[in-house]
């Protein structure tokens, strides 16, 4: 039995006090210790060594019924920052009913069923609403406050989807920031002859005027040929310009084929003709300058984040570090999707000794022996791409651990990272948003979780608890507990 409480759309104003939490330091000594986080206005204002207070109370609903201020007690348990999904389908999710049995359970057979389930969608627009309700309100009971979620639009569904994002964004703004991404699931082009793009794309060029609308996406790799899917990604760079979109995700290289075009240098190519890319090392004053003696547009390259990017599973070393020569200076960031990437690549592999290989990417080996940050999010729950696992990002370390082979300290805060600091800056938050560190800092959002019978962070990710307090902005807006029972 389980006991969740999610904040009221209206919650009380004022500060939090966090008593009693383990922050995840370097020092061996500072970890240990108690801390008490104070904040105030959305912010973290203070920090530090805890005081025995017995008349501090573990929350309830009762407890945050007060004008000003709020107390909580972290129980001697780990607290973190909060947590994102840097990449999830709010519209297709909890849809495996509605699929059939499942045959051979590839990716084919997963595109047929969906497109069969999506066209239902429109008759069923409270249904929409409410499985995407469902996928906020449990992700805020695991910690997640931010979210990057993609509403698809196409000839099948319209604008029903992307109108029950906008309206979740707007339902459920105090609990957690909903990003919506307006993404091209299917083809831009309607057959492999086609010279231009189709009514998909008419439909999604409408979709970007729209209000709420941040983030346009596509996957190119459901082009019928190679070409058209560079045209897509051309198409994608066009409309983000034309509406002054700063962030575009681009579902990637989800294969497994050693003699596909890796089409991630397609997307380099394109931003470096396009935009100014200006290395790391320029400090901001140089900046037009440099994009003027170059001779290019003074445009600043939009984020991209790339999902999937499995295809690069197959590079050398040599190859990555040309890969990461080509990126320096563009603003991207590649977000692992281990739980669909593992589930559906690598089938053909069946009938080979090991079977099918590794197909995600290598979060900490990736961080460790090239210096790329990348992310790891769900993208999927109960569907035909994705059957298995629940919508705590947490879930992913774990599962990490074990197909990564990693569970060293660096490891640990890798993929700790990797769902949420890495996956906040995929989605394009501010630095100002996005703590520096792991540990929460004096000057940090507000935005944090609390793992209620955890002390250590490599205890976290190697066994997440279910009790969680999550707090957005420096006010409470979930708490969920377990009830136990054993007969003696």
């Amino acid at each position: 039995m389980a006991t969740t409480t999610l904040s009221p759309s209206r919650p009380v104003e004022g500060s939090i006090v966090v008593q009693n939490v383990h922050l995840p330091l370097s020092d061996a000594m500072q970890a240990a210790q108690r801390w008490t986080v104070e904040c105030f206005g959305g912010k973290i204002t203070k920090i530090s060594p805890s005081e025995v207070s017995p008349s501090l109370k573990a929350p309830t609903v009762e407890n945050f019924e007060r004008p000003n201020q709020s107390f909580i007690d972290g129980t001697n348990s780990l607290i973190l920052p909060s947590l994102c999904h840097s990449h999830i389908h709010l519209d297709k999710c909890f849809i495996l009913d509605r699929c059939g049995d499942l045959i051979k359970g590839d990716f084919a057979e997963a595109m047929q069923v969906t497109k069969l389930a999506k066209a239902g969608f429109r008759a069923d627009l409270e249904d929409l609403y409410n499985r995407g309700a469902r996928i906020i309100r449990e992700s805020v009971q695991y910690g997640v406050t931010s979210m990057r979620a993609h509403a698809e639009v196409d000839t099948s569904v319209e604008f029903a989807c992307l109108e029950a994002a906008q309206r979740l964004q707007r339902d459920y703004r105090t609990q957690c920031d909903v990003q919506i991404a307006i993404f091209a699931q299917e083809p831009l082009f309607a057959s492999r002859d086609a010279t231009e793009p189709g009514e998909n794309w008419a439909l999604l060029k409408s979709a970007a005027s729209l209000h709420g609308v941040r983030v346009v996406g596509s996957a190119p790799y459901v082009e019928p040929t190679v070409e058209l899917a560079k045209k897509n990604i051309s198409l994608i760079f066009d409309l983000a310009d034309a509406h002054g979109l700063g962030l575009i995700d681009f579902h990637l290289d989800y294969n497994l084929d050693p003699s596909s075009e890796p089409l991630i240098y397609e997307v380099i190519a394109q931003a470096k003709r396009r935009y100014c890319i200006v290395r790391a090392t320029s400090a901001p004053q140089d900046q037009h300058a440099i994009a003027a003696d170059a001779g290019v547009p003074r445009q600043v390259c939009p984020r991209i984040t790339i999902g999937h990017a499995t295809r690069l599973q197959l590079f050398t070393q040599e190859e990555w570090r040309a890969l990461a020569a080509a990126a320096v200076g563009i603003p991207l960031t590649l977000v692992g999707l281990p739980q669909s990437d593992m589930y559906m690549q690598g089938r053909t592999s069946a009938s080979e000794p090991l079977g099918a290989p590794r197909g995600t990417l290598r979060v900490p080996h990736l961080a460790r022996e090239h210096g790329f940050d990348v992310a790891m999010a769900v993208n999927n729950v109960a569907n035909a791409f994705t059957p298995q696992g629940s919508l705590d990002p947490l879930t992913l370390c774990t599962f990490g651990v074990g197909v990564f082979q990693a569970a060293t300290l660096e490891d640990v805060r890798t993929l700790a990272r990797s769902v949420s600091i890495t996956s906040k800056l995929a989605i394009g938050l501010s630095e100002e948003d996005v703590p520096g560190d792991l540990a929460l800092r004096v000057g940090d959002r507000a935005d944090f979780v609390i793992l209620h019978g955890h002390a250590t962070l490599q205890s976290v990710v190697l066994n997440p608890s279910f009790d969680r307090t999550t707090v957005k902005a420096g006010t409470l807006v979930a708490y969920t507990r377990s009830s136990r029972w054993l007969l003696t």
